[in-house]
């Protein structure tokens, strides 16, 4: 049941074309050790599950546009990062915009087995074109998929090892959502502790949801 390994144990999973779920809003809450590990594995033709994707001049997720290994990206802001504009201006990489909470409820689908949602987000917009959509109530809704992952890499506060985990405040984020949808869970903790040794009430994801767990840096230990 102890499921800590090394980053490059971890990393090791990811093949090519497999559709990874990154968790962070920006780089907060992001794995970026997994990330920066990410980088130096050769694999290509990734899809990108995140709110994002990264920062300018190889920043987080922004390494591994640059690095020219994501084919297609799924998420809701990716114009904090002008590398990534100008990459779907070239025709390098694809896009899927979702609004934030159209995202975190289509991982939460997810790994919840629920077969889809209806929602008014995006109702008369470009983004519901060649959506299914039904009038309810009086209004429209367009229908979503949920995401389900191979891999998601996600951040935690701290874990124990058999995968427990808490999350430091907004950190949160995406994070748990990510962890439940995936098929293989990827956990970056701060802190690794023994079983029992979390508050049960703190708990937000349950060990079932991880498979694997590496240990990140604690800000407190630099």
């Amino acid at each position: 049941m102890n499921k800590v390994v090394s980053v490059h144990e971890a990393i090791s999973l990811i093949k090519d074309g497999n559709t990874i779920a990154v968790g962070g809003f920006g780089l907060v809450g992001c794995p970026l050790q997994l990330v920066e590990a990410l980088g130096d594995h050769p694999v290509y033709g990734l899809t990108i599950i995140s709110n994002n994707l990264g920062e300018p001049d190889g920043k987080g997720l922004g390494k591994i546009l640059l690095q020219n290994k994501i084919t297609k990206a799924i998420g809701s802001y990716f114009t904090s990062n002008i590398d990534a504009v100008r990459y779907v201006n070239e025709g390098k990489l694809e896009i899927e915009l979702v609004p934030q909470g159209t995202l975190a409820e289509r991982l939460r689908t997810g790994g919840a087995g629920i077969g889809g949602f209806y929602t008014k987000a995006s109702a008369g917009t470009l983004l519901a074109e060649n959506k299914e959509s039904r009038i309810l109530n009086g209004e429209e809704y367009v229908f979503e998929l949920p995401l389900c992952p191979d891999i998601a890499l996600i951040k935690a506060k701290k874990a124990d090892r058999y995968g427990n985990l808490i999350f430091s405040k907004t950190a949160r984020n995406f994070n748990p959502d990510m962890a439940k949808a995936a098929k293989i869970t990827i956990v970056e903790a701060e802190e690794i502790v023994e079983v029992g040794e979390l508050n049960p009430e703190e708990i937000v994801v349950p060990h079932l949801f991880v498979n694997y767990i590496v240990k990140g840096v604690n800000p407190n230990e630099q």
